[in-house]
């Protein structure tokens, strides 16, 4: 599958050029946000991390071998990228125990920045944001445009797609979502289920998504809708009065989508009928993803960018630092601008 079959169309125009992102895990920085005051005691020790070219999971593992403690014992908010510099919150579970020495499993991919005693262990989705450092290298785009293109995000939001990372190489997650749809059934091991079940979901949501760019209704409300705000799981129907909302306009308060699972979706009007579209192209996977247990959610159609500020260490490097909501993708938001490539693809004169 390519990344406009996975993703769908740009809002804002056509990529201003080109950049390589990733040439190295500082080019990639992610800080997570969590507002949650620690007490200092308790059976649960939160650890704040770094890690470089390190993804999440294998943290997890190396964390609770350094501890002698099983995996399972092991929580964290989300998961980051592995290509890349980032600072998330682990906790373990230690009752009755002191705490460990981890510098068995500290190295140059790993350090324990802090660790802290709270009395109840780190749930998923807790952080409540991840602020972003982001350097594009061997940028090939004009300055003038690019820094008009990204007062234009500042205002008016990205679409919230989830990111091609989702979707593994080339949509191969997606490709076996769709097969063990097919046959109804669901892989035995919990971690394939789980990525599998999420690639098919986050498909549906980029398809929905995409036809609202490509019919501009991606920003605003309309009758039928089901809005919520930025930081709410939860959502409420737009009639005249909600389309009318000051908050639309200042990036607060936003158009929802579907995560599909079991249950019809509350969406009304011409939301409702292109919802149930949609739906109707994968029926298969709609219908697998009810019987695997998935809830029918929602998530916001437009994603605004917290704090955007850019500069220009060198003429062909962009950096950009910025703050999503979690769950949201820092690649949409580059993608806006320009198209990503490899290192070894760009030999193109930079012009600024």
């Amino acid at each position: 599958m390519t990344e406009l079959e996975l993703l769908g169309p740009r809002a804002s125009g056509e990529p201003l050029g080109t950049a390589v992102l990733k040439a190295v895990a500082e080019d990639f920085q992610v800080d997570e946000v969590l507002d949650i005051p620690l007490s200092g005691q308790g059976e649960h020790l939160w650890l704040w991390v770094e890690k470089r070219d390190l993804n999440t999971e294998e943290a997890a593992r190396r964390l609770a071998r350094a501890a002698g403690v099983p995996v399972r014992s092991i929580s964290y908010a989300g998961l980051k990228d592995r290509q890349a510099l980032t600072r998330q919150w682990f906790s373990l579970h230690l009752p009755g125990k002191a705490d460990p020495d981890l510098s068995r499993a500290e190295d140059a991919s790993l350090r324990v920045l802090k660790q802290v005693r709270h009395q109840r262990k780190l749930q998923r989705g807790a952080h409540s944001a991840n602020g972003f450092t982001l350097r594009l290298t061997a940028l090939g785009a004009d300055h003038q445009a690019v820094n008009a293109r990204l007062e234009q995000l500042k205002q008016h939001g990205v679409p919230n797609y989830f990111g091609s990372q989702r979707f593994g190489h080339a949509g191969g997650n997606v490709h076996d979502a769709l097969d063990w749809a097919a046959r109804k059934a669901l892989p035995e091991q919990r971690n394939v289920r789980s990525r599998l079940l999420s690639a098919g979901r986050s498909y549906l949501f980029n398809q929905l998504l995409a036809a609202r760019v490509a019919d501009g209704t991606w920003a605003r409300a309309q009758v039928g809708d089901l809005l919520a705000f930025t930081d709410s799981r939860s959502f409420f129907p737009a009639g005249e009065a909600e389309c009318a909302d000051p908050r639309l306009a200042i990036l607060d308060l936003h158009p929802t989508g579907p995560l599909w699972g079991a249950g019809d979706s509350p969406a009304a009007g011409a939301t409702g009928r292109l919802e149930n579209a949609v739906g109707a192209r994968q029926p298969a996977l709609c219908q697998w993803l009810a019987q695997a247990g998935m809830d029918h959610e929602r998530r916001i159609l437009r994603l605004p960018i917290g704090g955007l500020t850019w500069h220009y260490p060198e003429p062909d490097i962009l950096q950009l630092e910025f703050v999503l909501p979690a769950g949201c993708f820092a690649t949409v938001v580059v993608r806006e601008v320009v198209d990503l490539v490899s290192a070894g693809q760009t030999d193109s004169p930079c012009v600024f």
